[in-house]
């Protein structure tokens, strides 16, 4: 059987080449396949292997003392979720790019809500706005419901969305994200930037979803790996799909890349809307321009 582990640390890593050499080794060793981004504020990794290999991951990188407390978020794996194994050195283990306005969470950060914590919050008529933290194409399949959905093209684009924010700025504002590594400097950065009552939620939603499948968030939970969406089931719930095909808006969670190499656009897009080729295109314009390339290449 195999399992995926999804996982991250911010602590400092004196030098992250060789802790890349170090961890690419023991992956090897155990055959795990996956993406591990290293760098001198930490660790963010998303491996797949054998449960038993899984384990011994576990507990090799937890003896550091670095990592002895670091949450490994555990789940069903399909033994081809990841491609190969990847494991690099980065100047930020997700990339924000904020430059001076950059935020280190082990000094500044949202306070942390349990999933229990958030549940008893949503259902107590408590005040208070989740801010989901994810990409726009990421919460298009699945989001908590009432959520604050900022237009977020990618996690960079953080400073952008403020503006839209200006008004929860003495409210009680909780982010949240897929497993919470990104919540850790995007609810710093509010808390930087004025807002008074910050917190992110532990762990992040995987973590709400297996303790409460179907209940508060709606839809699937968009992950990196092969499966590219996850569901978890309640046998009292009815699975809900929020996604839309961008095409005829029909419900649909199925995501496909453009076809246009220099488009790529990632989005969901049911079978009825692909062209009579089963090819996806995001766009008539994109459908043009491919059919305009392949009459260049074929002259």
């Amino acid at each position: 059987m195999h399992e995926i582990l999804l996982y991250y640390k911010y602590t400092h890593i004196a030098d992250p080449s060789e802790f890349c050499r170090t961890q690419r080794l023991l992956c090897e060793k155990l055959g795990l396949k996956g993406r591990i981004i290293i760098a001198p504020e930490g660790i963010n990794g998303t491996v797949e292997g054998l449960v038993g290999n899984t384990q011994k991951y576990i507990d090799e990188t937890a003896s550091d003392p670095r990592f002895n407390d670091m949450n490994f978020k555990r789940s069903v794996g399909t033994g081809d979720a990841f491609p190969k194994l990847s494991v690099k050195a980065r100047s930020e283990i997700v990339s924000a790019h904020l430059g001076d306005a950059d935020v280190n969470p082990a000094v500044t950060t949202g306070k942390y809500l349990s999933p229990e914590n958030l549940h008893d919050w949503i259902h107590s008529g408590k005040e208070f706005y989740i801010v989901d933290m994810r990409n726009d194409y990421e919460h298009s399949v699945g989001f908590f419901k009432n959520s604050i959905l900022p237009p977020l093209k990618n996690f960079r684009d953080l400073p952008k969305i403020l503006p839209k924010l200006e008004h929860l700025k003495n409210k009680t504002v909780v982010t949240v994200c897929t497993g919470g590594v990104r919540c850790e400097k995007a609810s710093g950065f509010l808390v930087t930037n004025g807002f008074n009552d910050v917190y992110q939620l532990h762990n992040g939603i995987v973590s709400y979803m297996e303790k409460y499948p179907d209940e508060d968030f709606a839809g699937k939970l968009y992950v990196f790996d092969g499966r590219v969406t996850m569901a978890f089931s309640s046998p009292e719930r009815e699975h809900e799909i929020v996604g839309r095909c961008r095409k005829c808006h029909t419900a649909n969670e199925n995501f496909v890349n453009c076809l246009l190499p220099t488009c790529h656009d990632h989005f969901i897009c049911c079978e009825n809307c692909l062209n009579k080729k089963g090819e996806p295109f995001c766009s008539w314009k994109c459908a043009l321009k491919h059919k305009l390339r392949l009459l260049v290449t074929a002259r």
